[in-house]
């Protein structure tokens, strides 16, 4: 007997594709943005580590034609997008001689990425850090004075310095554990309001 393949059989994965999105990330994201309002007309969004596209997907139905999306990724973007969304199959985590970095400064910088998890708890988080810890220093450098931040963190002891870091560069920080987040899943969001000048 074939076994049902549990992410299919997942209710927000099925919603998900319903609505033309890719993958169940995008009611974390939806989520994040009406408790900490980041995405509104006519700004400029930058998405690391893209792929499969539903964040960037639902940020260029938030921000309207008049905005801009750049999703970025090592992995190729099937998705189809809207005018105002570019594609850049890229490293993500670089902002030093890219092709996408024409288009900073930018208002909101995401980050959903995840490790390729090892088994390894320990390890998983460490590379998780690491992830956050990068996509925070893109932000930084290319995000405009007053924007905003968000990037996915695997709890773990580093937490405390995931918050001062996000605190350091941000005037207001807030941890988010959107309800869609699986229950067997350690993901928390942190999210920096008001980037520090």
């Amino acid at each position: 007997m074939k076994r049902k393949n549990p992410y299919l059989a997942d209710v927000r994965t099925r919603n998900a594709r319903l609505a033309g999105y890719p993958a169940r990330s995008v009611f974390k994201l939806e989520e994040i943005d009406q408790r900490c309002r980041l995405l509104h007309s006519s700004i400029r969004v930058l998405d690391l580590g893209a792929a499969p596209g539903s964040w960037s997907l639902y940020a260029a139905q938030r921000i309207g034609s008049q905005g801009l999306v750049v999703a970025v990724d090592v992995r190729p973007i099937a998705q189809s997008f809207p005018e105002h969304v570019v594609t850049f199959q890229e490293d993500a985590l670089t902002s030093d001689g890219t092709s996408w970095s024409k288009f900073a400064p930018f208002d909101l910088v995401l980050s959903d990425m995840a490790p390729n998890t090892s088994g390894s708890r320990v390890r998983d988080q460490a590379l998780s850090f690491e992830l956050f810890e990068r996509a925070l220093g893109v932000a930084v450098k290319v995000g405009k004075p007053g924007s905003d931040f968000v990037a996915k963190l695997f709890m773990s002891d580093a937490i405390t310095q995931a918050k001062m870091a996000v605190t350091g560069a941000y005037e207001q920080m807030r941890i988010v554990r959107p309800e869609g987040t699986r229950q067997n899943s350690s993901e928390v969001f942190l999210v920096g309001k008001s980037k520090r000048r």
